[in-house]
């Protein structure tokens, strides 16, 4: 079963729900990869921050140490 899509007419009030045609699935799968695709790189970036905090940490330095030294 494909999605579905809902259009209001605030007008009437009525209200139509129908299955998406092609161009409509193909463009939400579209944004659907793109949005995780996103979340992933969010996800790496919030990864790394953390890692790279644990190499300083180890190293005893915090990230406003760094910052104290214009790095």
């Amino acid at each position: 079963m494909k999605p579905t899509i809902k259009i209001s007419d605030l007008a009437t009030g009525e209200v139509i729900e129908r299955e998406m045609n092609a161009e409509e699935l193909a463009q939400w799968e579209a944004d659907k990869t793109q949005a995780e695709a996103k979340l992933e790189a969010k996800n790496q970036a919030v990864l790394a921050k953390a890692a790279a905090q644990a190499k300083l940490a180890a190293l005893g330095l915090t990230a406003d140490d760094l910052k104290a030294l214009g790095l």
